[in-house]
């Protein structure tokens, strides 16, 4: 179990947290095209991997916004963002924003995420979504960064994350 925190009061999630050095997980997500996405679809590429709550809250838009403006400049790295949200409301957000360079992923279905990630809020106010978190992952399948954001309502580390690749 991981925990962080909503509004300064303590969140526990379901399952581990991956750490640097450790391989990624796998994983079975909806893309807005209703496709299975795996992490081997990834494989041989580095992959900035946004989890979040809500596409629908401040921070959260904030975060995919802000991503996918310092990494418009990285060819070779892909943007994936991964939440619990339906793949209609991802693909409604980046579709109003310009959001062009990310491939936006749903856990409705399979909820791979909150048993191999461990990104499942089990208590709180967002019980049943996912925390706040960033990760990159190398050409290799391997976590060369690792963030659960201390407090959902606060942003990641762009710069550290950025600074990995």
């Amino acid at each position: 179990m991981a925990q962080t925190k909503f509004k300064g009061n303590p969140i526990n999630t379901e399952g581990d947290f991956p750490k640097v050095g450790s391989q990624a997980p796998d994983f079975q997500l909806i893309k807005a095209d209703l496709s299975d996405a795996t992490l081997a679809e990834f494989k041989n590429k580095k992959v900035i991997f946004n989890i979040f709550p809500s596409v629908d809250t401040a921070v959260c838009a904030l975060q995919l916004k802000t991503f996918s403006q310092k990494a418009a400049a990285l060819d070779d790295v892909v943007l994936l963002f991964a939440s619990m949200d339906l793949p209609f409301a991802l693909n409604r957000f980046c579709a109003a924003e310009g959001i062009e360079n990310a491939v936006t992923t749903s856990d409705f279905r399979h909820q791979s995420l909150a048993k191999n990630y461990g990104v499942k809020m089990t208590d709180g106010p967002l019980n049943g979504l996912y925390a706040r978190a960033t990760l990159v992952i190398n050409e290799n399948g391997e976590v060369v960064y690792s963030e659960l954001v201390d407090d959902v309502v606060n942003e990641p580390d762009y710069a550290a994350a950025l600074a990995t690749l």
